[in-house]
């Protein structure tokens, strides 16, 4: 069932923001690695025993020299992506959450009128349930967000569910499964 895009929010100052870092910061490390071997032949190459045997005779081609710096290039943009670009926004409204690919085309938005409960399970998922059966909702990794900002969310998802009004008590919800009551 696919939702409408996101509504006006009147209060821009009230949002939640949270980035992937973590993937962040997995993609610079990538991204030095990947710098440091191109730099690593180049040294390679000119640093031969004879200084005339390295301007000649390579050891290694110089073309192997520029082979990791397309690499390089795609993790110092999927890095840059991660960290500056949301990946949960908390919102008067409801909670955003965008994917790793094709975020515009792909995102969720969960109105907390949808939203029965929600809650941070482990320190890296997010479970947030449409009913209060708990039958059908949204999964969400927390692993890419850093430890500290699990704890924000956490704590933020906490804190509105506390004002969050159930709609319907999950025990009056439906009849007890277990079968009739049998009496004293």
């Amino acid at each position: 069932m696919p939702l409408p895009g996101p509504k006006e929010v009147t209060e821009p100052h009230k949002e939640l923001r949270f980035t992937r870092s973590a993937q962040g910061s997995l993609f610079s490390v990538l991204t030095a690695t990947c710098t440091g071997i191109s730099l690593a032949i180049i040294l390679l190459n000119l640093l031969a025993d004879e200084l005339p045997l390295a301007l000649r005779e390579p050891r290694v081609s110089w073309w192997w020299a520029l082979a990791p710096l397309p690499l390089a290039a795609l993790f110092c943009r999927l890095a840059l992506s991660c960290t500056r670009h949301a990946y949960i926004i908390l919102t008067p409204l409801g909670i955003e959450i965008f994917p790793f690919f094709n975020p515009r085309k792909n995102m969720q938005v969960l109105y907390w009128s949808q939203i029965a409960r929600a809650e941070v399970l482990h320190p890296s998922r997010l479970v947030i349930h449409f009913d209060n059966k708990e039958t059908s909702g949204v999964v969400a990794s927390l692993s890419p967000l850093l430890p500290s900002r699990r704890k924000l969310l956490a704590c933020a998802i906490a804190g509105r569910m506390k004002d969050h009004p159930l709609t319907t008590p999950p025990s009056q919800s439906e009849p007890s499964s277990r079968g009739p009551r049998e009496s004293d």
